[in-house]
């Protein structure tokens, strides 16, 4: 299949590109990146089709994609995505939350281990990566579990599970509470050369909270989560870091405390990448109504204060990338109180418009600043970039590749989700910025009619 996407506005913070330029794309690579560019003279004869713009055409062999006011950008790569199989399909499977992955903008999401039963060994990664051969349109990634069972007690066969694909380990949902266990796994990543992706949270400073502990949760009448719960572990995880020469990556970075230390970690060396969720930048906890389950996510939203902190370390480069923490319920486990239920709330279809409307828009981060935190630097975190191309546009690369309508006006509708899970706050919110097309592997797989 040949695609030629014309006059787009193509952005590839690997070579710093960003002008208004063509496309073509042959049997799944990107073969011609310039100006008026054209098909082989064989493959020329095109009808009529709706692909995105209005001057889009196509033949049985070709398509042509009238990109003109768009962005055109590396396919997005999401590292924190709960998909929910093995085990728990009746909140996502790995049809629907690819699905839903794509209609985003992503070209490859990393699921997390965190599942019923937990992937811990190379036959339950195997599990993932065949299932999502048969019924992902894009690139799924499972990443192992640190400890058997997740139990926290004994390492789980973590060579085995690189061996079979895991591109990470993690013990997503929960921190590896004895120190002793976890620097053992930090040696064992070092010695793999594969990051650790640290939930941080001592369970120990939890004590039943279930928002951001501040004059809110008075307001509220909920119990708190101080920031402490989190900048404890991370403290401690960056010490690991620093003494084994790890890579550990935190997840869902949500305090100004942890921003400011993984700044002082990297000013030192450390090796230490960091992400930040759309939903810990677009609101804080002044924003939560009521006692109501669609806020209730884990971290929690935080202060303004904190937020800022946030959004500063992404403009820095303290915070590397964005991550959607995509975390689908059943609608019985998201009623009733906050305080009995579920934590998590879904992002894979909102995280672009997200980013747009609080980022892009009032200046704060360039489109090519955009798509370096949602596809280039998550790419070289997992070392995706160097193994598969993922995260940038280039001759000779594989098509991977999102097309963006930066100014579209739209309204969240959780009811249009392709993600089972329904869950959050962003329902009813007008924003700007609409995926148009997603392309993987040199294949259309979403397209926005």
């Amino acid at each position: 299949m040949q695609i030629l996407i014309r006059h787009g506005r193509v952005l590839d913070p690997e070579s710093g590109m960003d002008r208004i330029t063509d496309l073509l794309i042959e049997d799944g690579k990107v073969t011609r990146i310039g100006d008026d560019l054209t098909f082989p003279a064989p493959k020329r004869r095109q009808v009529a089709m709706a692909v995105g713009g209005k001057g889009d055409v196509s033949s049985d062999d070709s398509t042509v994609i009238d990109a003109s006011g768009m962005w055109v950008m590396p396919g997005l790569v999401d590292l924190h995505v709960h998909l929910r199989d093995p085990g728990l399909t009746y909140k996502e499977d790995i049809g629907t939350g690819s699905e839903a992955g794509a209609r985003g903008g992503y070209t490859t999401i990393c699921a997390m281990p965190n599942t019923r039963p937990v992937v811990d060994t190379p036959d339950k990664v195997n599990y993932v990566r065949f299932k999502a051969a048969a019924l992902s349109s894009i690139h799924v990634m499972q990443i192992g579990a640190i400890t058997k069972g997740q139990k926290g007690e004994e390492l789980a066969d973590i060579q085995g599970m690189v061996d079979a694909g895991s591109p990470a380990i993690s013990e997503d949902g929960k921190s590896v509470m004895d120190a002793r266990l976890a620097l053992e796994a930090f040696r064992m990543a070092e010695r793999l050369k594969i990051p650790v992706c640290a939930h941080c949270e001592d369970k120990n400073l939890v004590n039943g909270g279930v928002v951001n502990d501040d004059a809110n949760a008075v307001r509220l009448k909920l119990p708190g989560i101080t920031n402490s719960t989190e900048d404890v572990i991370t403290a401690r995880d960056l010490v690991l870091a620093a003494e084994t020469g790890a890579h550990l990556h935190l997840c869902h970075v949500s305090t100004k405390g942890a921003v400011e230390m993984i700044r002082v970690a990297k000013a030192h060396g450390v090796h230490v990448t960091a992400e930040v969720c759309p939903h810990h930048f677009s609101m804080t906890s002044d924003d939560i109504p009521s006692d109501n389950p669609q806020y209730k996510m884990n971290p929690p939203l935080r202060t303004k204060e904190d937020q800022q902190a946030l959004i500063e370390g992404l403009k820095d480069g303290t915070i590397d990338c964005i991550a959607t923490d995509h975390a689908p319920h059943a609608a019985n486990e998201k009623f009733g109180s906050m305080k009995t239920c579920a934590f998590g709330i879904v992002g894979l279809e909102t995280a672009v418009a997200l980013t747009v409307t609080k980022l892009v828009e009032p200046g704060i981060l360039t489109p090519l600043e955009m798509a370096r935190a949602m596809s280039t630097a998550p790419a070289k975190a997992f070392d995706l970039m160097n193994q598969y191309g993922d995260g940038k546009i280039a001759e000779g690369n594989p098509a991977d590749i999102v097309i963006i309508d930066p100014a579209k006006e739209w309204v969240v509708d959780k009811r249009k989700f392709a993600s089972k899970g329904t869950n959050t706050p962003f329902d009813g919110w007008k924003v700007r910025g609409r995926v148009k097309c997603t392309i993987c592997d040199g294949e259309i797989v979403f397209r926005d009619e």
